[in-house]
């Protein structure tokens, strides 16, 4: 049986002298999609952040193809998308501008297809509008955009449906769906029930 590709042991987490979760484990295999559940305040957005390497806040081990993160945090990180709560959007850039902008920090984003990613999350004729002029649910797209051009192996993403309407979350589902087709796979947090049920892996925190 091959080593699965994320792995947390015994992960715990305390915050404002509340503890979050204790004695957390699962693991991820390559082609999975996991969506992580539990109530408001449970720490998920938490758990995100720390699988994403943006907080070191916790106690365990969490493994990357086999290996401690902390041995392989350049590869990791390489191997990694993170879409968080905030689009992340410049205001003062256009969408493209702020997707070339990506693309120099993340070289796992293809370039040649901004345009493209642009016209699938619907925002073709925006390209060239500089971001601050756009709708809140409208930036959100610029930053969704990315999944389109991206081939990192692992997508973490928080509420990737927020702001989005039902066409747009339908193509999302499509997009995660066929990125776990395709040997990817995939952490999110989400309230949107999904379609796709089958093959979900869930993970309640409320259990932890």
């Amino acid at each position: 049986m091959s080593k699965p590709l994320l792995a947390v042991t015994d992960l715990f987490c305390e915050r404002e002298e509340r503890i979050l979760f204790d004695g957390l484990a699962f693991s991820l295999k390559q082609g999975e999609v996991m969506q992580i559940e539990g109530r408001n305040g449970s720490g998920k957005t938490t758990l995100l952040r720390i699988l994403s390497g943006l907080s070191a806040q916790y106690e365990g081990s969490i493994e990357w193809r086999g290996e401690s993160v902390d041995n392989v945090r350049d590869e990791f990180l390489a191997d990694l998308l993170y879409f968080g709560h905030q689009p992340g959007v410049k205001g003062m850039l256009t969408p493209q501008e702020n997707l070339r902008w990506y693309c120099a920090l993340h070289p796992a984003l293809q370039r040649s297809k901004i345009d493209e990613a642009l016209g699938v999350v619907g925002l073709t004729g925006y390209e060239d509008v500089p971001c601050h002029s756009l709708s809140a649910g409208q930036n959100r797209r610029v930053s969704l955009a990315r999944l389109y051009m991206n081939q990192a192996p692992l997508w973490i993403l928080d509420e990737p449906f927020t702001a989005i309407d039902k066409k747009g979350v339908a193509a999302m589902e499509q997009l995660l769906l066929d990125h776990a087709q395709r040997g990817g796979s995939v952490i999110l947090t989400t309230h949107h029930d999904l379609a796709a049920q089958q093959g979900v892996v869930k993970v309640n925190l409320d259990s932890f």
